[in-house]
């Protein structure tokens, strides 16, 4: 079965941090958020993956090569961007002749989920989480059986509360790729844009059986207030909260989880919980919690909660609650 990971989209809800970098490299609890969805995918021993790329694309091709070099990857371009439909419609000669069916995951979205017992279910399978905001979502309406119905994308009035989570096992590729052509073809659009949902919706129509399956957590990377509450309970895991000698940090105290990445300088400082330091980061006279520290970067005097700084970045200061992209210098000294 081949993964195909939409990872085009700008991320304008994540500026000033997109700007410089895909959403998808965003990083997020000591890795990025691709990492993190190809780490899952792996595990489930999935080894064939199709991206399909569109801003600051040619990053995510160096990523994936630099840190996965045993995946067979395929690379697809996405321009214009037209919608997740228009995305997976681009890629569908890579993935309609699977006998095996087709994992696809948006590469904005980390999920926890039993992915082996999802994959061997028959079938096609929409990954689904209750939600309390259902407008604000694609949603799944089911029958009394457990078969879906229905399926709509962010509804006026919703008659469903369990949110479609960017997680689907198509298990006939072949008719995917024909709903996508029917959908491109007819010109259907949702919201100015071709959506995934209406093409799920045609094979509904079609006939094509689908259930649902629950997933236990789903972290929504597209905006800092979801991204820090991933950050915060992805790294409350044993591997962040247990066994770590921080001694070689002097006068500092580590309040777990924390994760701190390679050749950092940190000093005099309280670090935690819930933050995730980048690589070769200098930390001096700091408190810092519930944030996030890119790589490469400098923070001096500074008391910082709920933030997310990027690489490259510099701080001296204050006491505030900050969104800071990458290659940024602010100075309250």
């Amino acid at each position: 079965m081949k993964a195909v990971i939409p990872v085009a989209g700008i991320g304008s809800r994540l500026r000033p941090h997109t700007h410089t970098q895909p959403k998808s490299l965003v990083p997020v609890a000591g890795n990025t958020i691709l990492g993190h969805i190809i780490d899952r995918l792996q595990a489930a021993g999935l080894t064939e993956f199709v991206f399909i790329v569109g801003y600051l694309g040619d990053k995510i091709v160096r990523y994936v090569r630099r840190q996965y070099p045993e995946l067979k990857a395929t690379f697809v371009v996405q321009e214009p961007r037209e919608g997740i439909g228009h995305a997976l419609w681009l890629a569908r000669e890579e993935f309609r002749h699977d006998p095996d069916g087709v994992l696809i995951m948006l590469g904005d979205t980390i999920v926890d989920v039993d992915l082996p017992a999802l994959m061997a279910t028959p079938g096609s399978v929409l990954a689904v989480k209750e939600v309390k905001t259902p407008s604000m979502f694609g949603l799944v309406e089911t029958g009394a059986s457990g078969r879906v119905n229905k399926v709509v994308e962010k509804p006026k009035i919703p008659k469903s509360n369990f949110a479609m989570v960017g997680l689907y096992k198509l298990a006939y590729p072949e008719k995917l790729a024909e709903a996508l052509e029917w959908l491109i073809d007819s010109e259907t659009r949702t919201h100015g844009e071709f959506q995934l949902t209406d093409a799920l919706m045609h094979l509904i129509e079609e006939g094509e059986v689908m259930s649902t399956c629950p997933v236990d957590n789903w972290f929504d990377c597209g905006r800092k207030e979801t991204l820090l509450e991933a950050n915060a309970r992805l790294l409350n895991r044993p591997e962040f909260l247990e066994g770590h000698d921080y001694s070689e940090y002097p006068d500092t105290v580590i309040i777990p989880p924390v994760s701190i990445g390679r050749d950092c300088q940190i000093s005099h400082s309280i670090i935690g919980p819930n933050v995730a330091i980048g690589d070769k980061t200098i930390v001096k006279n700091c408190i810092l919690s519930d944030s996030i520290i890119g790589s490469y970067s400098e923070l001096k005097a500074a008391v910082m909660h709920d933030c997310i700084v990027g690489s490259d970045a510099s701080f001296r200061g204050m006491n505030h609650s900050l969104n800071i992209g990458d290659n940024t210098e602010i100075d309250y000294s």
